[in-house]
């Protein structure tokens, strides 16, 4: 039942990544990932919440599974995050590469806290 459940989540959060990405990404006007960006530090955000919901508000480990793993990750995307940055060292814009890693990673680490933070006190 619970593989069941992961699957079933792991489908609604690759279509919000699909949905988010582009929504953000054709607002955009460079061909710099924000649409990434964005996905990745939403999926942290909500990540870190789920585990301070777990571990000061004693949220049930299925729970946690089937959000977390399921339809976070299938939500956040690393392999997308690779391959952006190899599109654009392959497009000659390594400042833009080394601003993409810079900033996913700063922003990932500084959503997951906020998310933990959050769900420590909600």
């Amino acid at each position: 039942m619970l593989l069941a459940a992961v699957a079933v989540a792991g489908a609604v959060g690759a279509v919000l990544r699909y949905v988010v990405d582009r929504a953000v990404q054709s607002r955009a006007e460079s061909d710099f990932p924000v649409g990434t960006l964005v996905v990745n530090a939403s999926g942290a955000v909500v990540l870190g919440f789920l585990t301070g919901a777990g571990i000061h508000h004693h949220l049930a480990n299925g729970w946690v599974t089937i959000l977390g793993t399921g339809m976070i990750g299938a939500y956040t995307t690393f392999s997308t995050f690779a391959y952006d940055v190899r599109r654009l060292l392959t497009e000659d814009a390594p400042v833009s590469a080394l601003v993409d890693v810079g900033a996913s990673v700063l922003a990932g680490l500084g959503a997951a806290a906020v998310g933990l933070a959050l769900g420590a006190v909600v």
